[in-house]
């Protein structure tokens, strides 16, 4: 063991999903060590304790993963449980430290952003819990980034963690364990897998695309494996350090694969995506895309049919941008709706406290209190199991009932991905100065426009500037809110949203529907003036 001297770095604050930053930041001297160093000396006493450390496969994982167990050494710890191969999806990981009762994890990761030498790596502790790190944690870590002027850390050669087994790393133990295994017994848990099996037995056909990201194992698994789903419904199945060249976000855009497929004349029944850390999901039928919105809705109006959600849901709670579509389907069960900031770690609180069971994000995440992180195959499974229960009944006959039921919220999601920070900056100070209430906006009224703040309703601590957010008196929504998980520029995501209860008007494409609504947002909040696009980089 030895003490190396160092320097702290600028700019090591962990967003809503930890540190992410290009790989050539990462590899500088001393750059990972310091982070990891940081994190160790803030969350308490590391001696003798447990830790899971995996990652989404991506280019230097394996790298940074060798790193770690040296340091972990170093610093007190008796175990540290490692994923084959250095994988460890996200929810798989959240499992893994609550089955086990672990002092967290680490998660190398940088979720559904592009992978290679040249693109992006990111890194972030979960807690006891086996949830993302709470704000009072990231803040420690950051702060001790900026004045740490050292590190411990065993010398050694790298471990084999290729192969099941325990090692010895000075005294510690380091156990490389199935990454699949405990992830699927727990899904066996929760949804019926006969009925999902009979399905597959009479016929019905799907195609999952693993984006050469983590949940190729676990969808060949469970999907191919366990259920009997035939040999090649996991497409781009095996992890890649570059995704294969693609970008692993399971969208219209990058999951064009899947698309294609599901829009050709001898379409699956159904398709499913994930991206890069296995805890975002696509869900789409035959010729048709469920926004995540109306996924979350879905599953909370069948979550019953599901044996893990038979007695019903506490609460049901969605980030703010994500339409309203679930608070309908809360209204009619009457169990409360939550509506929080953008990041999984505000659900965290309302899990563990009994508040709610389902949750989700407009941005693909849908999750519920089996693990306190989004999860995309569990979304996956929970489809499969209210398919095979609503016999007959495709995708598209289930969401358009579910609309005839409740009325549709109609949504869409328009990014501008790359833009300039400072120009983004100015963009939303431009919309927060504004004053509009009860202004004419082509044939709205604005009812309210604000700058989303939260009270956690557990802890009692507070967040603020979430999204700016202008309200119509129809209820409809405009949302404007700069992503915080890209590495370079900023990401202005636009969201648009307007409640339909006609249901001669629910075939409509969103872009129609939300045309008037749309050129409203452009030109409120001068876009094309301030970034130099006239148009998005993806629309969802």
């Amino acid at each position: 063991m030895k003490t190396v001297a160092t320097t702290p770095f600028a700019g090591q604050k962990p967003g809503t999903s930890g540190l992410r930053k290009k790989v050539s930041v990462f590899i500088q001297p001393h750059y990972l060590e310091n982070f990891v160093q940081a994190v160790f000396d803030s969350i308490g006493d590391t001696t003798g304790k447990t830790l899971v450390v995996g990652g989404d496969g991506r280019y230097y994982n394996r790298t940074a993963i060798q790193t770690i167990l040296r340091m972990a050494a170093a610093n007190g710890f008796a175990k540290v449980m490692v994923g084959r191969g250095g994988i460890l999806s996200t929810p798989a990981a959240s499992c893994v430290i609550r089955k086990y009762q672990t002092f967290g994890g680490i998660i190398l990761s940088a979720s559904h952003n592009p992978g290679g030498p040249t693109e992006d790596f990111g890194i972030k502790y979960n807690i006891p819990a086996g949830g993302p790190a709470p704000e009072s944690v990231t803040e420690a870590i950051y702060a001790r980034t900026q004045v740490i002027s050292s590190y411990q850390i065993i010398e050694g050669a790298d471990l084999d963690i290729d192969h099941l087994g325990r090692h010895s790393l000075g005294a510690m133990v380091v156990e490389v364990f199935d990454p699949v295994a405990d992830y699927a017994e727990l899904m066996e848990t929760l949804f019926d897998f006969d009925a999902i099996r009979a399905a597959f037995r009479s016929g019905f056909r799907m195609k999952f695309d693993a984006m050469h990201a983590v949940t190729g194992p676990y969808a060949v698994e469970i999907l191919e494996k366990r259920l009997g789903a035939h040999m090649g419904t996991v497409m781009h199945g095996e992890p890649l350090e570059d995704f294969g060249g693609g970008h692993p976000d399971p969208n219209l855009v990058h999951a064009h694969d899947l698309v294609h497929i599901l829009t050709s004349p001898n379409a699956p029944d159904f398709g499913a995506a994930s991206d890069g850390d296995g805890d975002r999901n696509m869900v789409m039928g035959r010729n048709f895309y469920v926004t995540p919105s109306d996924s979350l809705a879905v599953l909370a109006a069948n979550a019953t049919l599901c044996p893990g959600y038979a007695k019903g849901l506490a609460g049901i709670a969605r980030s703010m941008p994500t339409s309203a579509a679930a608070d309908r389907v809360a209204a009619k069960l009457g169990i409360p709706a939550w509506e929080t900031p953008t990041g999984w770690k505000f659900f965290g609180t309302l899990l563990d406290a009994g508040k709610a069971t389902l949750c989700g994000e407009e941005s693909f995440g849908t999750g519920s209190d089996h693990v306190r992180e989004k999860d995309g195959l569990w979304a996956v499974l929970m489809w499969l199991n209210i398919l095979a229960k609503r016999k007959g009944e495709s995708v598209a006959d289930i969401v358009r009932a579910h609309w005839a039921e409740y009325g549709r919220n109609v949504y869409s999601r328009h990014d501008y991905e790359g833009i300039d920070s400072a120009a983004a900056d100015a963009l939303m100070a431009h919309l927060r100065g504004l004053s509009l209430k009860g202004q004419r906006l082509g044939g709205f009224t604005v009812a309210l426009n604000d700058d989303f703040a939260y009270t956690d309703p557990v802890d009692g601590s507070v967040s603020t500037k979430q999204g700016i957010r202008v309200v119509f008196t129809d209820g409809s929504r405009i949302v404007f809110r700069l992503s915080g998980t890209g590495t370079e520029g900023a990401t202005l995501r636009v969201y648009i949203e307007r409640y339909e209860p006609d249901t001669a008007k629910h075939h409509l494409d969103p872009q129609v529907a939300l045309a008037d609504l749309i050129t409203i947002a452009r030109d409120l909040a001068e876009i094309e003036a301030r970034t130099g696009r006239n148009e998005p980089t993806v629309i969802t």
